[in-house]
């Protein structure tokens, strides 16, 4: 039998979905289980998104531009407006989620066996784009004890070698909900001049800012437009994560250039879903507002919870919808699947996912899980009930 690729073998598998099947066994035996593992939302998707959808009147699902429907690119240009980000249709290419523009970007970008300097703990899947695309990520560790705040810029400094073509970060981030300062942006800033760096900014969770009105973007950085690419998606922004749209936006034409043509190779992004993210950009400013609102009760809930048990540490995040916590346990993982195969408070019981799968570095985050505060603050409080109920009797068997 023929052997699978090195890359196919090397991809790492999700920490995030890992636990399914364990929690699907659950389900089956009549456990409830609060999903705080994975970052789906039950906030509706904006119903002109979905009306948009319903409405639709031609024929022939057609392809699109392999840049996206211009209509759409117009008003995303409109939408970074807002922000003071001035752009044109031809510094956005439209990719089928966020997933697609993290890709595009590194293929663009750098060569196999370039190297690229990520915070840890950082989105798992950025570990199988690496492997996908022939490059190293070098991480560079933040700390629960100080909130997963930037590291110092020495530390950069210490891991830049010649093969060092980029850092990556995640703001508002994920997995931490650590929100970058204006500082630490420009900190950034200075590192990727100096060094002649790109500088990789995935924006998934812009408007879920709770200290501010939104995250600091890359691209408000002064004399970095050839050094930023900004990777973004409708999937958190308007709960529409099903609709698997996202862009990649610069103003670096030569790397625009070069992603248009791996556009081009994939034909087209999602024709019908493109209409859901351009229809989502009519959404009142209210919707927003609303929406994070909610989302601070629930961050409130959690962190507000989590401080209550003993022996748990924690930090309060300050965007996205995510928070870590190092719980009183040797092993997460292994604690994350016993709550799933042999513990029920009530007939229920919570999935977390653990945090090891979100650091590069070996031993690290073992102790610790990610939340996902997606569920409404009584759903919350109820898997809070579990986790606690759950850290007794692992502790005492």
């Amino acid at each position: 039998m023929p052997n699978v690729s090195e890359r196919g073998s090397a991809m790492p598998p999700s920490p995030i979905r890992k636990l399914v099947p364990f929690a699907e066994a659950a389900k089956k035996r009549g456990t409830h289980v609060f999903h705080l593992n994975i970052g789906q939302p039950d906030i509706a998707t904006p119903k002109i998104a979905l009306d948009a959808i319903r409405s639709i009147n031609f024929d022939t699902l057609e392809y699109s531009h392999s840049a996206g429907n211009i209509s759409y690119r117009e008003k995303l240009v409109n939408y970074y407006n807002s922000f003071d980000i001035k752009l044109n249709t031809e510094e956005i290419i439209i990719t089928t989620g966020g997933s697609e523009a993290i890709l595009f970007t590194l293929i663009s970008c750098l060569n196999p066996g370039d190297e690229m300097i990520v915070p840890e703990p950082f989105y798992a899947n950025y570990n199988g784009y690496a492997v996908a695309s022939g490059i190293d990520i070098v991480p560079i560790t933040s700390s629960i004890t100080n909130g997963f705040k930037l590291p110092p810029i020495e530390d950069f400094e210490d891991k830049i070698t010649d093969k060092t073509k980029a850092i990556l970060i995640c703001n508002p981030n994920n997995p931490t909900g650590y929100l970058y300062s204006k500082e630490e942006m420009e900190t950034l800033k200075e590192i990727c001049l100096k060094h002649n760096l790109f500088l990789f900014s995935d924006e998934a969770y812009r408007e879920f800012a709770y200290d501010r009105e939104h995250a600091t973007s890359a691209l408000e950085l002064e004399g970095m437009d050839e050094h930023t690419i900004l990777m973004d998606t409708i999937s958190k922004r308007f709960s529409a994560c099903g609709a698997r749209i996202g862009a990649m936006v610069s103003k670096n034409k030569t790397v625009m250039a070069a992603a248009l043509k791996l556009a081009q190779a994939r034909l087209s992004p999602p024709s019908l879903a493109q209409i859901v993210g351009e229809a989502s950009l009519d959404v009142p400013k209210s919707y927003f507002s609303e929406v994070k609102e909610e989302y601070k009760k629930r961050r409130d809930t959690l962190i507000g919870r989590l401080q209550q048990i003993e022996g748990v540490v924690c930090t309060n995040p300050g965007g996205a919808f995510y928070a870590m916590a190092k719980l009183p346990v040797q092993n997460a993982e292994d604690f994350c699947q016993w709550l799933l195969e042999d513990f029920t408070h009530n007939g229920k019981t919570v999935m977390m996912a653990p945090a090891a799968g979100f650091y590069a570095t070996p031993g690290l985050g073992t102790d610790e899980v990610r939340f996902a505060y997606v569920l409404n603050t009584a759903e919350i409080n109820e898997a809070m009930d579990c986790l606690e109920a759950g850290l007794a009797a692992y502790k005492s068997k």
